[in-house]
């Protein structure tokens, strides 16, 4: 049963500069200011002040604007009971309850040392910033429940699906850690809401990257090859390479082993978190051997001294060229494709070579060998398809025709 008393709701909000009695010795103070806050006047029972009359004392019980009417009410009768036993509240109140947004920057810090890398964590704090504080950020963490969930997800569930189910986990982990440490006490409100199946069920389209035909590569790799253009350089690595944009932009000088032939791409810079190795084949080391003249950190130095090109610059040159619906990550797409269409090799070999993981974690756990000596011979056919298949595509196309 609710416990009530003179105020509303909309005395709470509403009322000046003063004390204002809501009864039993719970009282909401407004400052000049219009700041809110709650207080209880207690008595301690058997206890006695300075000048030997009874121990009178007031305890906050935090702001209007977090504590609502009846948990004011309800805190306060627990003071209430505590110090007609003869308790100060002072020792024996219960753990002041944090609120939600200043767990989940505890939860933040904490999980600090075990995000992938600094952007992962910072993703991770964003979410809850931009879609849970503003609904539910000042709310004391165990007053958080299935309707102040709904209030964060619901308006993004259809519209931003990926981000809606990130922001879901995330909130449920900071619910988490307040129950273990004896913030909160029931089942996870997020828990609930995906097993009542209350938000729409939403069918998420695979968004494929736009792909070039492996046969149209060759004259285009040639229009490339032409140009001067640090970006172009950088293009023609990555289609010939099969790497992420990322890994691309990212390499330094001393991931190469030009002894070995060999490409090392450390962890921190792989989606998969692990060092992925490339064979370096005649055509790729073409392109970067004249880059050492140019004595910077990076191998495809952009505009400033000593820094990348930028994530946008090879997308860019593939609109100048005129190359419409065509993503630079869909290189990788295209040489899977010929792959399997041209080269015929298992799909252990391909997928290694683009750095996916294959099979169960037991079969990885087996399959430890990256295929290096396999991939090393794929790699060279596809460069040599690439740099000097033109003629094969032109009379393919002939044939096509006739």
């Amino acid at each position: 049963m609710a416990l009530s008393g003179k105020l509303t709701k909309k005395l709470v909000e509403n009322l000046g500069a003063g004390r204002h009695g809501d009864g039993n010795g719970l009282y909401l103070v407004v400052d000049p200011s219009g700041a809110r806050r709650w207080i209880v006047r207690v008595v301690v029972k058997g206890q006695k002040n300075k000048k030997g009359a009874p121990l009178r004392t007031d305890f906050g019980l935090g702001g209007a604007d977090v504590v609502t009417i009846n948990q004011a009410r309800e805190r306060a009768l627990e003071y209430r009971r505590m110090a007609k036993q003869g308790l100060n509240p002072r020792f024996n109140a219960r753990q002041e309850i944090p609120i939600f947004e200043e767990v989940a920057q505890q939860v933040h810090i904490d999980r600090m040392p075990t995000w992938k890398n600094a952007k992962h964590g910072q993703q991770w704090i964003n979410t809850l910033r931009d879609y849970a504080f503003p609904k539910i950020g000042k709310m004391p963490i165990d007053s958080v429940g299935q309707p102040e969930v709904m209030m964060c997800l619901a308006p993004i569930w259809t519209e931003k699906h990926e981000t809606a189910k990130r922001l879901a986990q995330r909130i449920k982990t900071v619910l988490d850690v307040a129950r273990s440490k004896g913030f909160r006490s029931g089942e996870n409100p997020v828990t609930a809401i995906k097993e009542a199946g209350v938000l729409p069920k939403v069918k998420t389209k695979p968004k494929h990257h736009k792909a070039m035909q492996w046969k149209e590569v060759p004259a285009f790799y040639a229009d490339l090859k032409s140009r001067n253009a640090m970006a172009a350089k950088a293009l023609m690595f990555t289609c010939l390479t099969g790497s992420r944009t990322g890994e691309v932009l990212g390499l330094r000088w001393e991931e190469i082993d030009f002894e070995e032939r060999l490409w090392t791409c450390p962890a921190e810079r792989m989606k998969t978190g692990e060092d992925h190795r490339v064979p370096l084949t005649d055509e790729m080391l073409a392109i970067i051997e004249p880059l050492k003249a140019l004595r910077s950190e990076y191998v495809f130095e952009g505009q400033k001294r000593h820094k990348p090109l930028s994530n946008m610059s090879m997308l860019m040159l593939l609109r100048r060229m005129q190359v419409e619906g065509v993503t630079v990550h869909g290189f990788r797409s295209t040489f899977r494709d010929w792959a399997s269409e041209v080269a015929n090799v298992p799909r252990e070999v391909a997928e290694k070579s683009l750095a996916h993981s294959v099979g169960s974690d037991v079969e990885r756990a087996y399959a430890r060998s990256d295929l290096l000596e396999k991939r090393r011979v794929l790699m060279e056919r596809w460069s040599q398809f690439v740099s000097g298949g033109v003629g094969e595509v032109i009379s393919l196309r002939i044939s096509e025709k006739s």
